[in-house]
């Protein structure tokens, strides 16, 4: 359920991908933009310094605001670094899709506007945590990703929910994916789009030896277990695409949904249809002259989409 957050005024932090050229042209208006409106700003131009030694200064003390510049990349490292105690993040696109930065660059200043006046929409995103049996816990907003080395066999892998058999997939891999992460590897390996509001867990094979296995969509209740049942070398479990965990044949991982789901700030009014129309190029029709020139994207052959 949707909910507004409480207008911030102490600290802000700005994570921006720092080798965009746009990105780099547009901080300095933000950052002097914020800087009017919160007590303390802090900007951090390089995604990666989240993940090392000197993270506890971006990390602590904690923002009451996290403001993205960059892709869904960078703001998959942001939600990474306040897992543990999720902060609102709003993202601003520089990327080449972006389904979870969802504010145009060009729109930046009513989107914030909008924020610093206490009309920021919050949006709950479910999370998925999955734990190596014996092993620490792992959180993931897109999904966790099951796959094989490049030059080893298929893998075998059995899925079982809530202490039930599924089946067994002999693939690549297996992505288990949340709603966000419906429109990520998942959809590229003939998986379903879940609307960001839906609760759910979408399990996609990659590229299976059986025609027969197909994407299915689980329950957000549902406990799973995976188990790789045979394997010809190491496989590695990818969590949101940043995380990479070694797996050896016979490893269990148990996944579940995360008591604590992440808010994720969206343009109010934001219309999903048209943001899919637009991030997936969808035409709608055969006519080209069927949409608004003024709404209209590049469709392959034209250029770079969006």
């Amino acid at each position: 359920m949707h909910r507004l957050l409480e207008a911030p005024s102490d600290n802000v932090l700005v994570l921006a991908d720092g080798s965009k050229r746009e990105v780099q042209e547009l901080l300095p208006e933000i950052e002097q933009w914020l800087r009017a409106r919160a007590r303390t700003v802090r900007v951090c131009t390089e995604p990666r310094a989240l993940e090392g030694e000197d993270a506890l200064r971006f990390v602590e003390p904690r923002p009451q605001l996290v403001v993205v510049l960059g892709g869904d990349g960078t703001l998959l490292g942001a939600v990474r670094a306040f897992s543990a105690r999720p902060v609102p993040i709003v993202g601003i696109n520089f990327g080449r899709v972006g389904f979870l930065t969802s504010v145009e660059a060009r729109d930046w200043q009513s989107v914030l506007g909008g924020i610093f006046s206490g009309q920021g929409v919050l949006e709950p995103r479910l999370r998925l945590s999955a734990r190596v049996r014996g092993g620490a816990e792992w959180i993931a907003l897109n999904d966790v990703v099951f796959t094989r080395g490049a030059f080893q066999g298929m893998l075998e892998l059995r899925l079982s929910a809530d202490g039930r058999w599924v089946t067994d997939y002999r693939a690549d891999g297996l992505i288990i994916a949340t709603p966000s992460g419906s429109t990520a590897y998942s959809l590229a390996a003939g998986g379903p789009v879940l609307a960001p509001q839906m609760e759910g867990l979408v399990v996609t094979p990659i590229c299976p030896h059986s025609l027969s296995h197909r994407p299915i969509v689980l329950e957000p209740q549902a406990r799973l277990e995976l188990v790789v049942s045979r394997a010809s070398g190491i496989t590695t479990m990818v969590i949101d695409g940043q995380g990479f965990l070694p797996l050896s044949e016979g490893a269990t991982v148990e996944l579940a949904r995360n008591p604590e789901p992440y808010p994720l700030l969206v343009q109010p009014g934001l219309d999903p249809y048209r943001r899919l129309r637009d991030r997936l190029g969808w035409k709608g029709s055969f006519d080209a002259e069927a949409e608004p020139h003024e709404n209209r994207r590049l469709w392959p052959g034209e250029g770079t989409l969006l």
